[in-house]
């Protein structure tokens, strides 16, 4: 549709022109009145530029049956309107615009509002009659156009303002709908009806005739499979309490039902996922302090499954803003199979380290300061430990700084995990800064 303007005045030249902009978009097409200059210049001479309130009730009707059109048809964004005194617009399908044009036309020019009333007419939808009570088969084609699926959200949205609980389900060509009025809901409006004018109780003591229609059982609670069912017996037992999960999160967290505990559990035993928008071009990324900022992202979340597993105090990767040169050249190692990272190494650059043989009551030896990779933190997912993934991941660190794996130094204090394996690596000791 293109767009197009349409002058209600002789000279469009004239600041105090009227105007009407009709603009396209993907499920609708906006009518719009442009009224700022002629409201400027009623204003001017002293006269009121609100609209009569005939032209705005007319206008307030077909907005909101324009609404209700389109939201039946399937459109669940935002929409937005103007009802003056200087914009007018209407969200109208495409099928309406020239109606629409027209009539706004008229009740600007003409003070006619019939063209408005007759817009409203034409895009209202019975949901007056989709509501009634009694159970029925609403058929496509016959009693609504939209997709099933598409009519009966839209008809849930409907009733629940209208108070009604819908028992509505949706076939391949129908939508099967009960409608009936909770107690609740029936009370409110009883005891409000200045919140709820015009309202009739059309529900309570209907009573379905003996030739109503018996919507087919297709599952649900349509069939009572518990008549007659024998009760569950309960006992008083002690139960264990709710202790620390392996993945250092409690079993339940009560904020969120246990969502949170469940998501980094699942992270924790098979690893984080990496982004679709990440290219791994190995099974191994180095990732530094100048990297873009998603994979540094990623290997703040990585770092975040030792950090709670173990109780740290803070994140062992935190650098999060712009790209910047660590003089210790700060750096991580990610590894990741089938889709996600299984294995995580931070590390940095240090001089001063301590030989030693691993065992509690042994001192350190005498200082070499010799310049050294340092693992600062090694984690692997749970369904990948002892496999041999921290000490791929050890080796690919003294690969690429040069040297042996029993050449690189360790953080301390050294956990047990990181003592079994630094053994296997280099059972004779290890350098420790």
């Amino acid at each position: 549709m293109t767009e197009r303007t349409i002058y209600l005045d002789p000279d469009r030249r004239d600041p105090s022109s009227r105007k009407i902009s009709v603009r396209a978009h993907r499920w609708y097409a906006t009518v719009e009145l442009d009224r700022d200059g002629y409201a400027d210049a009623l204003t001017w001479r002293g006269d009121s530029p609100d609209l009569p309130a005939a032209y705005t009730e007319a206008i307030a009707r077909t907005q909101n049956t324009s609404v209700d059109r389109l939201r039946y048809d399937g459109y669940l964004g935002m929409l937005s309107w103007g009802d003056g005194p200087r914009w007018v617009s209407l969200t109208v399908p495409f099928a309406q615009v020239e109606a629409a044009v027209e009539a706004l036309c008229s009740a600007e020019l003409n003070h006619d509002y019939s063209g408005l009333h007759a817009l409203a007419d034409r895009l209202a939808l019975p949901i007056e009659d989709w509501l009634a009570p009694g159970e029925r088969e609403l058929v496509r084609g016959v009693d609504f156009s939209a997709p099933p699926g598409v009519f009966l959200r839209f008809l849930r949205g409907k009733a629940k303002r209208h108070g009604v609980r819908l028992n509505g389900r949706a076939t391949l060509g129908s939508v099967w709908v009960r409608p009936t009025l909770p107690f609740a809901e029936k009370q409110k409006r009883e005891l409000l009806p200045e919140q709820h004018l015009g309202w009739v109780d059309r529900w309570t003591g209907y009573i379905e005739p003996e030739d109503a229609p018996e919507r087919p059982w297709v599952g649900g609670r349509g069939q009572n499979l518990s008549h007659p069912a024998t009760p569950v017996q309960f006992r008083h037992v002690q139960a264990p309490s709710g202790s620390k999960c392996p993945c250092g999160m409690t079993p339940r967290a009560p904020e969120d039902g246990g969502d949170e505990h469940a998501t980094h559990h699942a992270m924790w035993a098979i690893g984080v996922r990496a982004p679709k928008n990440l290219d791994w071009w190995g099974d191994l990324a180095v990732v530094t302090t100048e990297s873009p900022i998603a994979w540094r992202k990623l290997t703040y979340q990585v770092g975040r499954m030792p950090q709670r597993e173990n109780g740290y105090d803070v994140n062992s990767w935190s650098h999060l803003r712009e790209p910047e040169q660590t003089p210790e050249n700060v750096r991580a190692y990610l590894l990741q199979a089938n889709g996600y990272v299984i294995g995580y190494l931070a590390t940095h650059d240090v001089s001063e380290h301590r030989r030693w043989d691993l065992l509690d009551e042994s001192e350190y030896g005498d200082q070499d300061d010799s310049l050294r990779p340092c693992i600062d933190l090694i984690w692997v997912a749970d369904s990948y430990r002892r496999k041999g993934v921290g000490a791929t991941l050890v080796q690919a660190l003294a690969d690429d700084s040069g040297c042996e794996g029993a050449d690189v130094s360790w953080s301390t204090p050294v956990s047990d995990a990181g003592r079994r394996l630094a053994r296997r690596i280099s059972p004779e000791g290890i350098w420790v800064s």
